[in-house]
């Protein structure tokens, strides 16, 4: 009886060391990341460097207790081409070799705050809505990072607080807070003018210069604040959800150009004041699957809360006129527009993969009669026990006006070849080839058709 007694002793110490070592070794702070050398040249006459990024991502999580963590992501980049202008610029390293340093997310989850059934997450965080692949229409509370116009869906933190009720496993209820508003991040390099819109000015103008004016919310409760609820839920094998958010476009709208003369012979100059209007954003989504097909539908009903009149004050064009000279014109209605989005995927027995999405309503159209129709397909397959990955079609047909489609379309044609070399290091070639006419951001890329080269290592 003695032995035992001592061998279920020594038998419970034994388990209780290793359940102790366990937690000790879930608390301990994990780090994970992925170092990304991203290289891209024109292949247009003269084969210009188009990008140049060297990204080092650093995510770190630590379980503090059972009812609390932290999660912070990291980028330390170097990108861009150096841009030397004088000698004087030899002493600034930052101009030498560009970097910057980005947190992206940084935020405290507290696991059962106040009841059991309820989570906060405090910081900077990545609230990620809709259920479409990258391209969603509902997903609104954080702006949009559009430095690299070809990472669709990519979206910066934002300084929020979120709080998720769980109803049970299947449903929720979850709200969110944002007090300080964040335009997005335009383009940079040579996608610098691919949202830019075209401006039609009157016969016999020229324009010889632009400036422009932004006006930003005042940082105030009223002004700069966005908030957001989403019930969401699981029925029938169908995840779903209903979402509201009542924010501001992160994408400026002109309200106010003012014309100078600068030459007898049309030349003017033009300052346009431009401004983020606020909106209602009413958003409902699904995926799920039937018959081994991956399915999915997302839309958002946009509602401008007031009518958008730009005025375009022509006055010093008229120096005799006795009172001001301007005409209005409507640029946003405040009437309801909807983007949505509906695709498919499927996995072949064979390593193969196909994916089709249709989207009406890019990110940087606002209004009715502005949002223009996206054709997406992507075929791959892999090889040799998934090392090797080829993507022979890939890319989007994109149609501005159906009425006239040879005059308004754009098609962009991105295949790709990765190769897994280790099971944490991918090398991936692909080529960006576009093509179109008419005013659309992609057919505004058609002399920017150029080859990419991408080394990705995980840990």
């Amino acid at each position: 009886m003695k032995r035992i007694n001592l061998f279920l002793l020594m038998f419970v110490l034994l388990i209780s060391t290793k359940i102790v070592k366990a937690q000790e070794d879930g608390n301990k702070l994990k780090l994970s990341g992925e170092l990304l050398t991203d290289q891209r040249f024109l292949l247009d006459s003269p084969h210009d460097w188009a990008w140049n990024e060297n990204r080092l991502t650093l995510k770190f999580d630590k379980r503090i207790t059972d009812n609390s963590k932290f999660y912070s992501e990291v980028w330390l980049r170097n990108i861009g081409l150096p841009k030397i202008c004088s000698s004087a610029d030899l002493y600034n390293k930052g101009i030498i070799d560009p970097y910057n340093l980005e947190v992206r997310e940084a935020y405290v989850q507290l696991f059962g705050f106040l009841t059991p059934n309820l989570d906060v997450k405090i910081g900077r965080q990545r609230i990620a809505w809709g259920t479409a692949d990258k391209l969603n229409p509902t997903d609104n509370l954080n702006p949009y990072d559009l430095e690299d116009i070809l990472d669709f869906g990519r979206h910066r933190g934002s300084d929020a607080i979120s709080l998720e009720y769980y109803f049970n496993s299947e449903f929720s209820l979850q709200g969110v807070y944002i007090p300080i508003f964040q335009p997005a991040n335009m383009p940079v390099g040579i996608f610098a003018n691919a949202l830019t819109p075209s401006m039609e000015l009157p016969q016999g103008m020229i324009l010889k210069n632009f400036t422009d004016t932004i006006l930003i919310p005042n940082y105030d409760l009223d002004e700069s604040s966005t908030a957001g609820i989403k019930f969401k839920g699981f029925a029938s094998g169908f995840d779903f959800s209903m979402s509201y958010v009542w924010g501001r476009d992160g994408m400026p709208i002109a309200f106010y150009n003012t014309f100078i003369p600068v030459d007898t012979i049309g030349g003017v100059c033009i300052n346009s004041q431009l401004s983020f209007y606020r909106t209602h954003i009413f958003g409902v989504d699904m995926a799920g699957g039937i018959g081994g097909v991956g399915v999915w539908a997302e839309a958002a009903a946009f509602l401008p809360e007031n009518e958008v009149v730009m005025k375009n004050d022509l006055t010093a064009l008229y120096p005799l006129s006795p009172v001001p000279v301007i005409q209005d014109s409507i640029v946003l209605k405040k009437e309801a527009y909807v983007k949505y989005v509906v695709g498919a995927d499927y996995n072949f027995a064979n390593g193969a993969y196909l994916n089709f999405q249709f989207m009406h309503g890019f990110i940087n159209e606002s209004g009715k009669d502005a949002l223009n129709d996206y054709f997406f397909l992507r075929f791959e397959k892999k090889f040799f026990e998934d090392k090797l990955k080829l993507a022979p079609i890939g890319g989007g047909f994109i149609v501005s006006d159906w009425d006239d489609v040879k005059n308004n379309y754009a098609i962009v044609y991105i295949p790709e070849i990765s190769y897994m070399a280790t099971d944490n290091a991918e090398i991936t070639l692909s080529a960006a080839i576009f093509d179109g006419k008419g005013n659309n951001m992609f057919a505004n890329l058609k002399d920017y058709s150029m080859m990419m080269f991408k080394l990705k290592y995980s840990f």
